[in-house]
């Protein structure tokens, strides 16, 4: 009996998934195990396994296709079944599968009725479409759009999932078409800029004495599809924005004896290839004096604060823009009670596995207060949004060597500025205050750190 491969549900909040790359090929055997496809998830880019041997008999959804969870995406056949000759249809009864993994057939002809006068000499005698040129792909509105202003669909390009033609290419079309006509006559309309400042009767400006007529060329746009995480991201950040009462609070501190510490750590630990960063002192830093201060540790619930037990520290991680862009955070479980040697090995595991395979649930959840450093670009200062359900993040910048006073004394120094954002709602700013001269002890006197 074939297998029917669906979308998984790879996070607890994911509804859709986006067909990243499909590993495989029709025709080809796969192992139980084996990395069939990468999907995007609202969350990270993660991997999809096959839990049973055959071979890839057909893909349903091509790359760069969204669809909801539990949607046909691929068939397996089992040994001793033809792949050829397995029931694709049978597959495909959810009709937002039909929708996804389907052509549309081609367009329908225009109704009877006569389209409006612009639209028609805007649009160029159709010509005779090559043999077996395949069908077009479209959403239904976008061919109820295209039909009632006599827009040829086999002329545009579309920008929706696996190049399906949608409303804004329809609309995109329909605006150039109107321009055209606009600009049939080859007259530009005038931006006239009159000399007396006077006002003066109205008239044509571009008659007027004394006025200066200028050509606005057309403004040019690039329209970029919004990936599913994308979109999540965007969503939780307003939500954060629009939620949380978020206020400021920034400090610098004094990175020279970390600096020369992480110089002394790294000559030392280079032969058993150890090389921290400084975002790992920093980590450790944060979470010793979250240790020391609860509700930095905590979360806003409506009627109640609850305080955590465990210490997870969440690191931002950048995702590359060849899997799609966007941000993950990596939680850093207990981190209170982790070395700097573990904290660093841990950290950089995580930000490999996110930029290749994608992180997994577990990997993503349970994080207390979040770390995003920027320093690594060059960025001196920042702020951040927070990110729910945390109470607090911490913007790093970049460690920078530059005049100082050192002793009253000017000197060359190095320096980091440090910015929270805050939840007005759990914690004030006395409170914000004592946390950051705590975070200033830990960093200007790092051997505390490796106690």
């Amino acid at each position: 009996m074939s297998i029917t491969l669906t979308m998984p549900r790879l996070s607890d909040t994911m509804e859709q998934g986006t067909i990243i790359r499909w590993n495989v090929k029709e025709g080809e055997e796969v192992a139980s195990g084996a990395i069939v496809a990468d999907i995007e998830t609202d969350k990270a880019t993660m991997e999809m396994q096959a839990y049973d041997d055959g071979v890839i008999a057909k893909i349903l959804v091509g790359e760069g296709t969204q669809v909801p969870v539990g949607t046909p995406i691929a068939m397996i056949a089992e040994e001793g079944e033809d792949p050829d000759s397995l029931d694709v249809a049978a597959s495909t009864d959810d009709p937002a599968a039909a929708e996804a993994t389907s052509e549309d057939p081609a367009p329908a002809p225009a109704a009877a009725s006569t389209p409006p006068p612009a639209a028609a000499s805007a649009t160029p005698a159709p010509t005779e479409p090559a043999p077996d040129s395949g069908r077009v792909r479209v959403s239904p509105v976008a061919r109820r759009l295209a039909e009632e202003h006599g827009i040829e669909l086999r002329s545009l390009v579309g920008s929706g999932p696996g190049g399906r033609i949608i409303k804004r290419d329809v609309l995109a079309a329909i605006e150039t078409a109107g321009a055209n006509v606009a600009g049939a006559t080859g007259e530009v309309a005038p931006v006239a800029i009159p000399m007396p400042a006077v006002p003066a009767p109205v008239q044509d400006l571009a008659s007027t004495p004394g006025s200066v007529v200028h050509e606005v060329p057309a403004l040019e746009s690039t329209e970029v599809a919004v990936s599913g995480m994308r979109q999540t991201i965007a969503r939780r950040l307003v939500e954060s924005k629009a939620t949380i009462p978020h206020y400021q609070v920034k400090m610098r501190f004094s990175m020279d004896a970390l600096m020369d510490l992480r110089r002394s750590l790294n000559e030392k630990l280079a032969g058993e290839g150890v090389k921290l960063s400084v975002n790992d002192f920093i980590v450790r830093a944060c979470a010793l004096s979250m240790a020391e201060h609860p509700m930095f540790n905590a979360s806003w619930a409506g009627d109640r604060i609850l305080v955590h037990g465990r210490v997870n520290v969440g690191v931002a991680i950048s995702l590359p823009e060849e899997r799609g862009g966007g941000l993950v955070v990596a939680s850093i479980r207990d981190a209170h009670l982790k070395s700097l040697r573990m904290i660093s090995a841990e950290s950089k595991h995580l930000a490999v596995k996110a930029r290749d395979k994608g992180l997994s649930t577990e990997e993503m959840s349970d994080s207390t207060f979040t770390i995003s450093n920027l320093g690594m670009f060059g960025v001196d200062d920042f702020t951040a949004i927070i990110n729910p359900p945390n109470s607090a993040i911490l913007a790093c910048g970049a460690a920078i060597e530059q005049p100082v006073v050192r002793d009253h004394q000017l000197a060359v120094g190095w320096e980091m500025a440090g910015t929270l954002s805050l939840d007005h709602r759990v914690i004030d700013g006395a409170m914000a205050a004592r946390y950051l001269g705590t975070l200033k002890g830990m960093i200007e006197e790092p051997m505390r750190l490796l106690a």
